[in-house]
C-alpha cells in the first residue's frame, strides 16, 4: 500500500490549485509618434501592489501574500485606483524608462481597475503613461522588473514593428521610434516556443491533467502513441482557426467543456477493459474544445505585424514540448519503475484516475455553478 500514497499525493497536489490565483502576464502598447511617449498597459495591479515577487512563479498561492492579493482583489474599483496610486513612485521607479540613453520620466494619464470579481480570479488594470520625447529623439529603451512578472510589450504606429517578450528583468534594447525592429519569422517562432510551452507547465493545470488521464490509461506505447496524436491533432487545428478568428466559442462555453473531458478520460481510465477504438476519437473531439482554449490565451499575447504563422508555429511548438514534458515526467516517476509490477493498474493509475476526475468535476462545477 505505500505505493498508493504517491499517485494521491501527486494528484493532491494539483487538487490545491483548484482555485488557482493565476498569474497572468502583462501587455504593453508603446506609440511613439508627435514627439510623445504613450506606454498603456493592461496587467493585474493586486499582487503588485501586494509586493508580491511575480518572478518565476504562476499561482500568487506560491506567496507569502496571497491573502493581501485577496483582499486588494474585493476592493472597490475606487478604492484599488487609489492603492494603484499611492504604490504609482515606487512602480515608475523600478520600470526604467529613457530615450536616446536619457532618462524620461512617465507620468499617470490614465488609471482604471475592473470591477469586483471572484478574487480567485485576476482582475484586469488598464495603466496608460506618457511623457514628451527629447527633441529629435532616434531611439527609446525601456526595463520592465523581474518581480512585475512578464510584459509582451508592442509598438504601435509603424512599419515592421518591435515586439518583445520581456521576463526575468530584460529591456528591449533600443527601439527605434521610426520602426523597423520587427523580428524576423525565425525569432518570431523561437520567441513563442517558451510562451506555448508555459501555457502547460506551469500555467495550464487542466491540459497537464487532461494528459496525465491519457498517460494513466495504458502505459503501452500503441494506445499512448493514439491519444496523443489525436489530440495533437485536433487541438492544432482549432489553435488555428480560433486564433484566425474563423471558430470562436466562447470560454463560458468551452472552459466547462475542457474540465468535463477531464472527467471523462479519467472515468473511462476506471471502468475500461481495454483499448478501445473510440477512445482516440472521444480525445480528438476533446481536443477541439482544448485548442480553442489554447487559442484564447494565444489571442491575449497577440502577434507580432506581419508573423502570424511563425508566432503560431512557434506557440504549437511550445505546446507539444509542454505535453511531451509531462508525459516524460510522468513515465520516469512511475511507469519506468512501477509500469511493469502487476499491481500498477490498482495501485497507481485507478487511483490516480479519481483523483484527476474528482479535481476536474469540481473544475466543472466551479465554471458552471459555483
Amino acid at each position: 500500500m505505500k505505493f498508493l500514497a504517491f499517485p494521491l499525493v501527486f494528484a493532491f497536489l494539483f487538487a490545491t490549485s483548484t482555485s488557482a490565483h493565476e498569474v497572468r502576464p502583462a501587455v504593453g502598447d508603446l506609440t511613439l509618434e508627435g514627439g510623445r511617449v504613450v506606454l498603456s498597459l493592461d496587467f493585474t495591479a493586486e499582487p503588485i501592489v501586494a509586493g508580491v515577487d511575480l518572478e518565476g512563479i504562476s499561482d500568487t498561492n506560491e506567496s507569502a501574500g496571497s491573502s493581501d492579493v485577496d483582499a486588494l482583489r474585493r476592493l472597490s474599483p475606487e478604492d484599488m485606483e487609489a492603492k494603484i496610486a499611492a504604490h504609482m513612485p515606487e512602480f515608475l521607479k523600478e520600470m526604467s524608462f529613457s530615450a536616446d540613453g536619457a532618462p524620461v520620466a512617465l507620468e499617470v494619464t490614465e488609471l482604471r481597475v475592473g470591477p469586483v470579481g471572484n478574487p480567485d480570479l485576476p482582475r484586469d488594470t488598464r495603466l496608460v503613461l506618457a511623457a514628451g520625447l527629447p527633441e529629435g529623439a532616434r531611439s527609446v529603451e525601456m526595463t520592465w522588473p523581474a518581480a512585475y512578472g512578464t510584459l509582451i510589450l508592442r509598438q504601435q504606429g509603424v512599419e515592421e514593428p518591435y515586439t518583445g517578450y520581456l521576463e526575468g528583468g530584460a529591456g528591449t534594447g533600443p527601439i527605434a521610434v521610426a520602426g523597423g525592429d520587427a523580428m524576423t519569422g525565425w525569432q518570431t517562432f523561437a520567441t513563442y516556443i517558451p510562451v506555448g510551452f508555459e501555457h502547460i507547465v506551469p500555467l495550464g493545470l487542466d491540459h497537464i491533467l487532461f494528459v496525465l488521464g491519457l498517460f494513466f490509461f495504458s502505459l503501452h506505447l500503441k494506445p499512448l502513441l493514439w491519444q496523443v496524436t489525436a489530440f495533437t491533432a485536433a487541438h492544432t487545428v482549432t489553435l488555428a482557426l480560433g486564433a484566425l478568428h474563423i471558430v470562436q466559442i466562447p470560454p463560458a462555453i468551452v472552459e466547462p467543456i475542457i474540465a468535463a473531458s477531464i472527467v471523462f478520460v479519467a472515468v473511462e481510465n476506471i471502468v475500461a477493459k481495454g483499448f478501445s477504438p473510440f477512445r482516440p476519437a472521444v480525445v480528438f473531439v476533446f481536443g477541439l474544445l482544448h485548442g480553442l482554449g489554447f487559442a484564447g490565451v494565444l489571442e491575449e499575447f497577440g502577434f507580432p505585424e506581419g508573423r502570424f504563422l511563425p508566432a503560431l508555429l512557434g506557440f504549437n511548438v511550445g505546446v507539444e514540448f509542454g505535453q511531451l514534458f509531462v508525459i516524460a515526467v510522468a513515465f520516469l516517476l512511475v511507469g519506468h519503475w512501477l509500469g511493469a509490477k502487476s499491481w500498477y493498474r490498482a495501485r497507481i493509475a485507478v487511483p490516480a484516475s479519481v483523483v484527476i476526475a474528482a479535481v476536474g468535476a469540481y473544475w466543472f462545477l466551479e465554471r458552471t455553478v459555483l
